[in-house]
């Protein structure tokens, strides 16, 4: 469990990197490709953010529930900016309801490996195809 912290970390350089990308090519970026997208990057990076710090810190709801909230709210919010108002707020809202859930689903998964994993695999595959998605338009 001493290596959640250098997969949280990557997770957020990888969210951050993405960001860079989609910033050079927002203009190319449908409505509905830019709504999946800050929904997607919000909701996942929200949720193993969650997952991982409840791993970290298993006694302490509340302060990981606030901290992930705010967190999906920024990434989200950040995520849709890039597009338009309307994709902004649908981003915030998903990273709100991610932010809430997240440390539950972690705290109810008992430290499981093997979920971590599939979080992680999942958020990957996800960031993959959304590459792709925004590189071929």
């Amino acid at each position: 469990m001493g290596n959640l912290g250098v997969l949280l970390y990557g997770n957020l350089v990888l969210i951050g990197l993405f960001y860079l990308y989609l910033y050079k090519n927002r203009k190319l970026i449908g409505f509905q490709l830019g709504m999946n997208i800050s929904m997607l990057i919000g909701g996942f990076g929200t949720i193993s953010t969650g997952v991982f710090l409840i791993y970290q810190f298993p006694l302490k709801f509340v302060l990981i529930t606030i901290m992930t909230a705010v967190i999906g709210m920024l990434i989200g919010a950040i995520f849709g900016a890039l597009f338009d108002y309307q994709t902004l707020l649908t981003g915030y809202i998903n990273g709100l309801m991610m932010g809430i859930m997240a440390p539950m689903v972690g705290a109810a998964a008992n430290n499981s490996i093997v979920f971590l994993l599939f979080i992680e695999v999942v958020f990957l595959v996800s960031l993959l195809l959304v590459f792709l998605s925004a590189k071929n338009t």
